[in-house]
């Protein structure tokens, strides 16, 4: 009897557990070189030959093309923890390779999956309990914030940039778009632009556009600007039906053509006489209508996409019109200045100093497409890190020590814990320890005489990381070199590397449809 398709394929048992942990092991190896301030980068190179340099993990895990289903979901950890706290991917795809890798050993050892799967979840409750042990008494200030930043970018490709630099600007970006609901995150944009250093890089208070004015001759800057968004077509009316219109005489021609300019000049003076310096419309302007605007000192870009009109909105404060007839001054925004800047090809727009919101773009340059992209990736980790940072008020050593300070409390209560699933719990405790393994091994140390320092000077001191400056390599308190990562980002690497590790070890049936 066939119960499944004569072309499917099903893998049974051990050989099943096998083979997805084996696929899991190897996506997390792929980027386990790239964790800490040493990390290597990967160059990916996609079917059309495009290149992306980068040495972030969920940018990493992203652009291969993977097939397996078991390996999938690593990427899955990685691109969860890129949404929930923005960094970490490397760490938490590492974590979830390692406790796989562990339960392998398990497994050969004949402890039951289930075992397994509640000794991890035992372990990672006692992980999340030393992980709040280990947050730092003192207050997150702007200091602590700029060292959260530091940490995220350093062995990230920053340009010309020092980390340091960077996270000063970092911190003044988030700070722009803290309430007192919280940061308001996505009011911070990063806008990249090739064509100079990236000593170049600069906050900008307001946001940046890919968009030129609509006429050569209109002004190249406005301060203290009104703005209108308009949905509206500033053209010569057309039908909805398809008519010709037959003209016999000269004076019907000069009427038919004094009609169009009585329509597109009214147009223009309708704007004029609202008093708005800038206009901004989602639709097009005819070239007439443009001119006069030009000529009348009125600042307007044309086809705006929908997005771009809701930055400029929330901005500004402007209430986007449907209508010409409707426009009056309280669906005006402001801005302290609005400018148009040429960069070799491509002509941007500045809306700087919003009135109604607080909205800032780090304005990132650089010499190549390769260093902005890097750029734009490091500085998207760290506002998210800051972010995080700020609005939990949690900071713990970085440098591998919250992790020694997890497997070490796990060790210590994995002795109360009867039966096989003593074995799972110590296992666990166990995985964690390739996060200070791969910082040891990356920085040219040797893995295992570092773990054995590490724990000694955690034992003695209670706390210990290694801690990288220039060439030298040495064991000490992170919080005392500015170490620090938020909590957030090492509580969601733990949960999301155990649920996507005893998702895999749960399963010893694969039917695959051919």
């Amino acid at each position: 009897m066939f119960i499944l398709s004569e072309d499917s394929q099903r893998t049974q048992g051990r050989d099943a557990q096998s083979s997805n942990i084996m696929a899991g092991k190897a996506v997390a190896e792929s980027v386990r070189t790239t964790l800490g301030p040493r990390g290597m980068d990967k160059m990916l190179v996609d079917s059309s030959g495009e290149v992306v340099i980068t040495n972030d993990g969920a940018t990493i895990l992203n652009e291969m093309d993977i097939e397996h289903p078991a390996a999938q979901m690593i990427v899955e950890v990685a691109e969860t923890q890129e949404e929930e706290v923005g960094d970490g991917t490397t760490t938490a795809a590492v974590i979830a390779g390692n406790l796989l890798a562990e339960a392998e050993d398990l497994i050969e050892q004949d402890v039951h999956a289930t075992t397994i799967v509640e000794g991890y979840h035992q372990a990672a409750a006692i992980a999340l309990d030393a992980i709040s042990e280990q947050v730092q008494d003192a207050e997150v200030d702007d200091n602590v914030l700029e060292q959260v930043a530091e940490s995220s970018m350093t062995g990230k490709g920053t340009g010309g940039l020092t980390a340091e630099t960077l996270a000063e600007t970092v911190v003044e970006a988030v700070g722009h778009v803290e309430t007192d609901d919280g940061v308001e995150r996505e009011k911070v944009a990063v806008h990249t632009q090739i064509g100079a250093s990236s000593n170049a890089t600069e906050l900008v208070p307001g946001i940046v556009l890919d968009e030129e004015p609509a006429h050569d001759e209109m002004p190249s800057a406005v301060d203290d600007a009104s703005i209108a968004i308009l949905d509206v077509e500033l053209e010569v009316r057309t039908g909805d039906v398809d008519a010709e219109y037959a003209i016999d005489s000269i004076d019907q021609l000069n009427a038919a053509i004094d009609a169009e300019e009585s329509e597109l000049r009214g147009y223009a003076e309708a704007i004029v006489d609202s008093g708005v310096d800038v206009v901004f419309t989602t639709d097009d302007v005819d070239d007439r209508v443009s001119s006069a605007l030009a000529n009348e000192g009125v600042l307007v870009f044309e086809n705006l996409g929908n997005s771009d009109a809701r930055e400029v909105a929330s901005a500004t404060g402007a209430k986007r019109v449907g209508a010409l007839e409707d426009l009056e001054e309280d669906d005006f925004g402001q801005a302290d200045r609005i400018s148009t800047e040429n960069f070799g090809d491509d002509d941007l727009a500045f809306v700087e100093g919003g009135a109604a919101a607080e909205a800032v773009t780090v304005f990132v340059r650089g010499g190549t497409e390769h260093v902005v992209d890097e750029l734009e990736r490091a500085i998207g980790d760290a506002l998210d890190v800051v972010a995080t940072a700020l609005d939990s008020g949690e900071v713990v050593p970085g440098a591998g020590a919250t992790e020694i300070a997890i497997a070490d409390k796990i060790r210590a209560e994995a002795a109360g814990i009867e039966g096989r699933k003593q074995l799972a719990v110590n296992a666990f405790a166990d995985a964690l320890d390739v996060v200070p393994r791969t910082l040891a091994a990356n920085t040219g140390q040797d893995p295992i005489d570092a773990l054995v320092d590490l724990r000694a000077a955690h034992d003695a001191e209670g706390r210990a990381g290694l801690i990288t400056d220039g060439e030298t390599v040495t064991i000490d308190d992170p919080f005392e070199f500015g170490v620090v990562d938020p909590a957030d980002v090492k509580r969601e690497a733990v949960e999301s590397a155990t649920e996507a590790a005893t998702m895999i070890v749960r399963i010893d049936d694969v039917i695959a449809a051919e």
